[in-house]
């Protein structure tokens, strides 16, 4: 299975999902739908690398902290990422995603994030793909 991602409805807010066949890329997914509500991630050059990396007690938490650790980065840093890579291990997590500036006339943004949340918080596994979901504040 290839990985990919998806949004869902949720109030004024929206959820971000990510399917693949390891945690990591499930992580990876997510983090690509989480741009996604921003911007087209295909409109974003992957061209600056920024290191992250975060530990939780469990997934779920981790991959808010992931997701709330990619947002800070985007804020201070005001960049778009477009392209992840991601390890995890005891839960501890290291990243690498890439991305550039942000243009506000070539990428139009849509909104910003204000953090991920607990709300439909859940990765689990499902047969032979993983599944990590939450919903944003935007």
């Amino acid at each position: 299975m290839v990985g990919r991602w998806q949004h869902f409805e949720h109030e004024a807010d929206i959820g971000v999902r990510g399917v693949a066949d390891t945690l990591a890329q499930a992580f990876v997914q997510a983090a690509l739908a989480m741009t996604a509500v921003v911007v087209d991630p295909e409109d974003v050059v992957a061209s600056d690398l920024v290191a992250i990396e975060c530990q939780a007690p469990d997934k779920e938490l981790l991959l808010v902290d992931w997701l709330n650790a990619l947002i800070y980065e985007m804020a201070v840093r005001r960049m778009l990422f477009a392209r992840f890579e991601v390890e995890i291990e005891n839960g501890r997590l290291t990243a690498r995603a890439w991305g550039e500036p942000v243009d506000v006339k070539r990428h139009q943004p849509t909104v910003e994030i204000k953090g991920a949340t607990y709300t439909e918080l859940k990765v689990v596994q499902q047969g032979d793909h993983w599944l990590a979901q939450c919903v944003l504040d935007v």
